[in-house]
This record gives C-alpha cells, structure tokens and sequence, in this order.
C-alpha cells in the first residue's frame, strides 16, 4: 500500500550526530515537526532552531515553501532564521577583525535566503551595512596597507551581502543617501581595486539607476566615460560586462532631453556625464574600445556580454526614433534647404546652392522637373513626402548622408535613373523613403530591449554612423536588384520585398563588418533568390487533390505519435534552465527531466550551466507526473504575475510556463529559447493527454507529412499494381537453411 501523499521521509542531520531518518506529516504545523526533531536530540527552546536545505543553498524551511520538500530530501537541523540573524547583526559589529570577516562571510553566504534575509533587514540590517561601507572604510583606512587582504575581504563581503539582501526587493531604492553613493562611485573610479569589489560596485550602480529615478540623477553626476572607459580596456569579461551594463542602465533611463548633444562639438566625451551624450557608441574612442577590447577580443563572447552587446545596440539605434517620429514641415525652410541640397548635389554640383539667375517661374519649372528625376512622388513640394510617420526626417537624413559621403554613387544612381525613357527608372526619393522604413522594421527601432535576447551585429560597432552607412549599401542594392528584375513603377512594392529578403538573409550570417555585409549581399542576387524560393516551394509542395487530402487523414495520426514520442524523450533528456534575477547576472540554473518510464519529473538546481549529461542521483527533486493538475502559459503563469519590470518584458512571457500541482504549488519555467519552449509545453501536454498546439508540433507535422506522402506516391511510380494479391509460394521441401543462433 503506497505512503499517504502528506507523508515524507527524510534525513534531518545535527552537528556531532547520527542522521535520523524520519517521516514528516505535512498537515502537522511547522514548529511542531520541528519540536519533535529537537526532542529526539533532547534539545530545549525548540523556537530558537528551524530547518534548512542541506544542500549548497542552505535555504530554510517554512511554512510557505514546506511543499517542496520531496522523499529522500536531506535537512539540516540549525538556528532559527531570526536568532542566526541577530547574532550575525552582534557579530558584524565587533571589534576582532577576524571575527567580522568571519561574520560578514557567513552573512554574504545567508542573505541569499529571503527568510533569513527578511529577519536580517527587520534588524535594520541594510542601514548597519551601508553605514560601514560608508564610515567604516576609513576606520581602517590606517590599517590598510598591512591588512589590504583583510580590508579587500572585508568590503567584499560587505559588499555581497548588500547586492544579495537588496536583490530580495524587500527593501526600496530610494532610501540610500548621497554619501552611500558617491562611496560605491568611488569603488569604481579607482584605479587599483579588487576585482570583487569594483564587480559588485558596478551591480549596485546598475540596480540603482534602473530601480529609481532619483538615485539615476545622483548616480549620473558620479560616473563620467572617462571613468568607465579602463574597466572596458582590462581583460576581465564579467568586468566589462558590469561596466557595459551601467552604460546600458543609464542610457535607458536618461530623459530624452539629456541624451540630446552636438556630436561633433568639441566637448571632451570623456569628462561628459553620461546622460548628457547625444550617441554613446557614435562616440569614437568609445566605440573602437568596445570594438576592440570585447568584440575583437581573442576570447570567445559569453551570453551576457552578448546581451549587454545587443542592449546597446538597441538603445543606440533608439536614438533614431525621434527622428524617425517627427515629420517635415513644409514652411521650415532649413529643411527644406536639405532638399535643395540634394538636388543641388545631383545636378548643379558646381553652381552655387542659392542660384537665382532666370525668372521665378522658370526656376520653378526646372525644380519641378529635378525633383521627378530625384523620384520623389510630389514633384512640385517633395517636402509632402517626409509628412508620413515612420520614416518622418529620418529618411530625408539618410538621403543627404548618402548624397555627401558617397557622392559618386549618389549622382550615378539619380542620373542613371532620370535618363531612362523605358518607364524601368528606380526613383530614387520613393526608394529612400520606403527603404528607411524597412531598415527601422528590421532593426526595431523604437522598441524596448528583450530581456533573453543576445542578437548584437559587431558590424554595427565598426562605424561611427553604421545605420547610415548601413542605408548607403541598401539602397545600392536596391538599385541593382531594381535592374535584375527589370522593374517598373507597378512592380515597387514586389522589389522591396526581395530586398528585405536579401537584408534579412546576409543579417543572419552576422557579418563582422560592413564590408563584409555588403560581399554577402553580392551572393544574394535577385536569381540566387529566385533560386532559394525555388527550392523552397519545392519542398513545401501543396498537395490538395482528394485522395492525397485522404491520404494526409489516415497518415496524420502516425506523424502526430512519431512527434509525440520525440517530445517526451527530449523531455527524458532534460533541458537546464535560467534562474533569472533582476541584475540577470550570476546566473542560477536549474535542471529539470523526465524519468525513462515517464512517470515522474526529476528536477535540482545546479551551480553552474552543465556541460554534459546531468546525472540522476543529482537531482534531488521529484514530482509524480500524476500529480500535475495543469499546465499554464504566458501571463497565466504565478511567476508571471509578479510585480517587475523583467516580468512584464514580451520575450519572457513568451518563453514562461508553469505545472500546477497539490493545492496551490507551481514548478515555474523559464525556456532558454522558443524552441526548448515548444518542446516542454509539447511535451507536458502529451503527458496529460491533451493535444500539442506550438508552432513547433505545427511545422513538424507538415514537414513530416510532405515528406511522407512524397515517399509514398514515389513508391507508385511504373509500378503496375496487379488486381489481385500474389500467390504463396509452396513450403520449401526442408528447412536446412534456418540456423540455430542461440
């Protein structure tokens, strides 16, 4: 007769004695279960003690998440929450050295719990750490050339503690004073630190900026590039990834107002706050560091180094939004100067731009015609042009870029079109226009970074005005693609179609730079593409007859098994999981996989991501798959209705899921990536009996089904099919020919 399902056994483990194997009731009260435990070591004032995991997380048992606790778990038998807390708080006050470097490691180690780390704060526990990171360094200031690895220690500890306890969110923000932060920028701004302390200077910096508004003001008058610019330079990639990361937190949270500034102005960038740069990585000096020390660099590039990458990539091309957004004005007239100009370029290069020889009406007529050359569509006031949002100004901006930086191509492609009389002309203003939009599409500008994403161009890092000279090779290539496919002023829309193809597909190879962007392009001609749809409608082939619509029916529920059992033996293999914080920085993983019989999930939280296969016996963890109640998506999930910017975030509803179980417990996912995602809420919904609804069971199905039906009908091929079955051979006269293996 199986255990009642309240019942689990466990270890309890004490200091100095024998492990006791016990079962505990989980009805029964908490402090109950723990008395009895304390009696069996004849231990008194059972309140002072409490249970705890015995594993590396040390995390204690409460009423809240007693339901975790799974057969075979070890516990451990120690000091209550509140008087370890207490203690800790005596301890880190006193005056032994040794004892408060003890005491400060022990506390780092702790506050990762929010049980303990709640008792610890009701202590008033952060103002006692901030006042000695404040005061206390310069008490020992004296003593810190004999003990520097003492002191180091010591701050380092402190420090930990700190980012550990705020991480919990229990405490706000907003309570830190002015002296509290101009010590952690000071962290940051010296040369010779240790590497832990200025790591964790560098999260306090970042939390503080992206969790309030206030503290990004005050934080903002302390760091200033030149500050910044040594960490990015030195070898250490966490550090450069910490120090990217308060770039990427201040520059997201910086008013549109201050990030407004001359680029080309003769302020010195590197005495320049941060909030007040036009363009952080249009900056040279900074750009070519990143470009050469992380990007370049001989190492191989981690996910969030990676991240923090395309974090600023999309931040920095976001400053193209307001552009982007605003629209001409038809009676501003240095605007309208920027379209003279560009006429001017294309076909008056060597008169002066304001020639006022001939009569009005005459200089009218000419411009007319000019402006219909250019290809923009109202050729008596192109400013009615730029009036449409997106591409706004920004458009205009790209144009009178490409006219001055490639002049040469600029004057061949206008002139080259305006002399046509084949109605084949490529107009180059419509172009231009509808080109900007594409690209801002296609780089998303305007939208808020993904938290999970880590898509960074490094040939986007490799120029000072990438995006523009990123237009310049586009509409090149429109161009050229325009006179491949021998188009007309009806086929516009066909064209630009076919040149976001070829973008997208030279983008995903993640060229290194723009040279290298445009050689990719220049194997993705219009025929090389006709040739790539070719062989993809080739192997989409639509079969919609009767008998192979038949076929499909009775073939379907064989694919959908096939699909069903690949789900769960990649559910057997297991998928680790992201653990993610509100830094998204020392990462926490965890494990989680199906049993061979498919009866029950294993699941454990690892150190570190595995390299290999993770072995059973290490994860601790059981869940009966009987037991699961459901399954949930999106923002059906409990860990996605918490408070937080990082919950709200699209890609990470996208990717959550959760298993419901017993009364009110949930086993909360994070996927790494849509497909993982598709995967386990395929497969969790197979083992309940439901049907599988991703994209993934979608395209599968099809792909399999094709490729089927295509094997079948190739069987019929000069076959003749015979109306009746063909006779049994007779029974041969022996059977000598059979072999006994065995």
């Amino acid at each position: 007769m199986p255990p009642p399902a309240d019942i689990v056994k466990v270890a309890i483990e004490w200091p100095g004695a024998y492990p006791k194997l016990m079962e505990i009731d989980q009805k029964k009260p908490l402090s109950a279960i723990i008395k009895e435990v304390c009696d069996g070591w004849s231990l008194a004032n059972h309140e002072y003690f409490a249970l705890q995991h015995a594993d590396s997380s040390n995390f204690y048992i409460t009423e809240k998440n007693r339901n975790e606790i799974k057969n075979g778990t070890i516990l451990r038998l120690t000091t209550s929450p509140a008087q370890n807390a207490q203690q800790l708080h005596e301890r880190i006050q006193s005056s032994s050295m040794d004892a408060k470097l003890e005491a400060l490691k022990d506390l780092a180690s702790l506050s990762r719990d929010v049980t303990f780390a709640q008792e610890f704060i009701n202590l008033d526990g952060i103002s006692l750490l901030t006042q000695m990171v404040e005061s206390g360094t310069e008490r020992y200031q004296k003593l810190q050339k004999i003990m520097k690895p003492c002191f180091g220690d010591m701050l380092s500890f402190t420090l930990t503690a700190f980012v550990e306890l705020m991480d919990h969110g229990i405490v706000s923000w907003d309570t830190f004073s002015v002296a509290f932060i101009k010590k952690i920028a000071s962290f940051v701004n010296k040369s010779a630190i240790d590497i832990s302390i200025l790591q964790r200077s560098l999260a306090i910096l970042e939390s503080m900026v992206l969790n309030s508004h206030d503290l990004y003001q005050k934080v903002a008058q302390e760091i200033t590039i030149g500050q910044l610019i040594p960490h990015l330079q030195g070898t250490d990639q966490e550090i450069q990834t910490y120090t990217i990361a308060v770039i990427n937190a201040l520059f997201l949270k910086a008013p549109d107002e201050r990030r407004q500034v001359d680029v080309e102005s003769n302020v010195d960038i590197l005495d320049c706050p941060l909030t007040e740069m036009a363009n952080i990585l249009a900056q040279k000096q900074l750009r070519s560091i990143i470009l050469t020390h992380v990007i370049r660099a001989q190492r191989a590039i981690n996910n969030e180094m990676a991240h923090q990458l395309y974090v600023l990539q999309v931040l920095t091309f976001n400053l193209l939004e307001d552009r982007m957004m605003t629209k001409m004005d038809p009676q501003d007239q240095a605007q309208r100067d920027i379209i003279f100009e560009l006429r001017r370029i294309a076909f008056d290069a060597e008169s002066e731009p304001n020639n006022n020889s001939g009569s009005m009406e005459k200089r009218k007529s000419m411009y007319t015609r000019d402006y219909k050359k250019l290809g923009f569509i109202n050729h008596v006031n192109p400013a009615m042009d730029f009036t449409q949002t997106p591409p706004g100004m920004l458009a205009l901006d790209n144009m009178l870029y490409f006219a001055k930086h490639h002049q040469d191509a600029y004057i061949r492609i206008v002139l080259e079109n305006s002399s046509r009389e084949d109605k084949h002309e490529c107009p180059f203003g419509r172009s231009s226009i509808e080109l900007t939009k594409m690209l801002c599409e296609i780089l998303k500008v305007g939208e808020l970074p993904s938290e999970t994403c880590n898509d960074f161009h490094p040939m986007f890092f490799t120029h000072d005005r990438s995006f523009e000279e990123f237009f310049c090779i586009c509409i090149q290539l429109l161009n050229k693609t325009w006179k491949e496919m021998r188009a007309t002023s009806e086929d516009f829309n066909k064209v630009m179609q076919v040149v976001k193809e070829q973008v997208m597909r030279a983008l995903t190879t993640k060229p290194s730079s723009l040279d290298q962007f445009k050689c990719k392009l220049q194997n993705l001609s219009y025929t090389e593409i006709l040739k790539i749809r070719q062989s993809e409608r080739m192997n989409q082939e639509d079969f919609q007859s009767r008998p192979i619509l038949e076929l499909k029916e009775k073939i379907q529920p064989e694919i959908l098994e096939l699909i069903k059992q690949q789900r769960l033996n990649r559910l057997v293999e297991g998928t680790c999981f992201r653990k993610l914080n509100c830094r998204r920085r020392q990462d926490k993983f965890w494990y989680c996989r199906l049993s061979p019989n498919h009866k029950v999930l294993h699941y454990g939280d690892l150190e570190e991501s595995p390299q290999g296969e993770v072995p059973h016996d290490s994860l601790q963890d059981k869940l009966p798959v009987a037991d699961i109640k459901a399954v949930v998506t999106g923002k059906d999930c409990p860990h996605m209705k918490e408070k937080g910017a990082l919950k709200q975030n699209k890609e990470v509803l996208e990717l959550a899921f959760s298993i419901l179980y017993d009364s009110n417990c949930q086993l909360n996912f994070i996927a790494p990536d849509k497909h993982e995602y598709c995967i386990w809420t395929d497969g969790l919904n197979a083992l309940l009996g439901k049907d599988m609804m991703s994209d993934l069971t979608r395209n599968d199905l099809d792909t399999l089904l094709s490729m089927e039906i295509k094997l079948r009908l190739l069987d019929l091929e000069n076959i003749q099919i015979p109306d009746a079955p063909p006779p049994i051979p007779k029974e041969p006269s022996n059977y000598d020919f059979v072999y006994d293996c065995n």
